[in-house]
């Protein structure tokens, strides 16, 4: 165990990153970009670990949204090429292309297989008031050979995202009965179907697609294109919420086409008979009939059996290792307490939402910031130019540069699908809220001061 330094000034040790993805990534950019010494901390072997996950998924953003311009101004000189910015990378080209370079540039600045398991001020829980502020953060690392380490840090910045956390099949929120006993049939992934042992799980099989986004949208599209060649395959698409206008998101309107097309897909998919919508369908229990799973609504409607589920209901952020620091969240959202009004889908659409940066991502906890797709909380709607922003920012905030901290420019897409739980479940609800969808790009400048899912994926 390495023992935290105490004699070195604040100002002078490193603004402790911990995730090296997109965001993560961008926040170190910023900070060498302000003078300041970044120590990224991620989690897996390589950048971009979670992206990877996903590699087989292409982004409904184009390149020209995904690079962050201080990350890009450290690559140029490495002759690094920018990909064509029209273009639309997958998850995998995303982590090849950029992310991995980007993070080989940081060099000995991002530490891999290091897992944060605890940040707090030095020598204070959360309780102790007396010369808070003045203390150092101390974060506490687990490393892969068992071995922990505390670092000593000025700020902390959380970019670790929420892909590990995926939210449950039950309505409720919480694991519905059987949903833990009948996890080898249940998947909380987009599957990639060109794994020949993934495709065999769902060729020919009736498969239960839980919920309303993008990634639903994506899942139903591959299943129907598996269908057309592997008869008998079939989608049961289950959603809390009844058809309504914004179902299938902005579709030809959407100012991400891509966004759009997913919309589209899943809307084919539907009407050339490959998947069929259960509608209002508030999951509390799985059911094993043999080597089958029935799921059963809190209503008391049993869906006919199916052989695999794939939940796709959204993700929610990881807390317990910040447990120590004083966090102001949302209770609904766990969202930041300023920036969650902005972004609460049972109240805005996307149109509605406010570019955002340093001042509405503060906490109690002087800094200490969560960022990216985490400082969402449980909001649905998140683009990685967002997160560049808000990294921006925050950067200029440490830095001490007030005025640029609070000078927010962004210009944010229309959105497909801008409902979450809560109000956007119910038809009536949405039909009165226009369908949660934006009606025109957001382009904004103010003195202080913003979605579809992480990495715009």
């Amino acid at each position: 165990m390495t023992a935290p330094i105490t004699d070195v000034p604040t100002a002078a040790l490193p603004a402790v990153v911990i995730g090296a993805g997109p965001i993560g990534l961008a926040a170190a950019s910023r900070l060498i970009e302000r003078g300041m010494e970044p120590l990224v901390l991620e989690a897996g072997d390589s950048a971009g670990s979670a992206v990877r996950e996903w590699s087989h998924v292409r982004l409904f953003s184009t390149w020209a949204e995904l690079v962050d311009p201080a990350a890009e101004k450290l690559l140029a000189p490495t002759g690094w090429v920018k990909p064509d910015g029209s273009t639309y990378p997958t998850g995998g080209d995303w982590a090849e292309q950029y992310l991995q370079p980007l993070a080989d540039v940081l060099g000995d600045k991002v530490r891999y297989s290091a897992n944060v398991t605890g940040v707090s001020r030095l020598g204070r829980d959360r309780v102790v008031d007396a010369d808070r502020e003045q203390q150092p953060f101390t974060v506490h690392i687990l490393n892969a050979d068992g071995s922990e380490e505390r670092i000593t840090a000025r700020a902390v910045i959380d970019a670790s995202g929420t892909w590990t956390t995926p939210s449950p099949i039950g309505g409720d929120g919480l694991p519905a009965l059987g949903e833990r006993t009948a996890s080898d049939r249940i998947s909380y992934r987009v599957p990639d179907l060109k794994d020949p042992s993934v495709r065999a799980r769902y060729e020919g099989r009736r498969t239960a697609v839980i919920g309303s986004g993008a990634s639903a949208f994506t899942a139903l599209a591959y299943l129907a294109d598996l269908a057309k060649d592997a008869p008998g395959t079939h989608a049961a698409w289950v959603l809390r919420r009844g058809i309504g206008g914004s179902t299938f998101g902005g579709g030809e309107a959407d100012q991400l086409p891509a966004r759009g097309a997913l919309g589209l897909a899943a809307k084919a998919a539907v009407d050339n008979g490959h998947a069929s919508a259960v509608t209002g369908f508030r999951t509390t229990a799985v059911e094993k009939t043999g080597d089958r799973l029935v799921l059963v609504a809190e209503d008391g409607r049993r869906l006919d059996p199916v052989d695999e589920v794939i939940v796709l209901t959204g993700f929610r952020p990881d807390l317990s290792f910040l447990a120590e620091l004083r966090l102001g969240l949302d209770e609904r959202l766990q969202a930041p307490i300023e920036l969650a009004p902005l972004i609460d889908p049972n109240v805005h659409s996307c149109g509605t939402v406010y570019p955002h940066g340093a001042r509405e991502l503060s906490h109690p906890e002087k800094g200490v910031y969560v960022v990216g797709m985490k400082s969402y909380g449980r909001a649905p709607t998140f683009l990685a130019m967002t997160g560049y922003e808000q990294v921006r920012s925050i950067a200029a905030a440490l830095a001490g540069d007030r005025e640029a901290a609070e000078r927010v420019e962004l210009t944010l897409p229309e959105t497909g699908v801008c409902g979450g739980a809560g109000l956007f479940d119910q038809p009536e609800a949405e039909e009165a809220s226009g369908g949660g969808c934006c009606t025109a790009p957001t382009t904004l400048q103010i003195g202080s001061g913003a979605p579809a899912t992480t990495g715009g994926c």
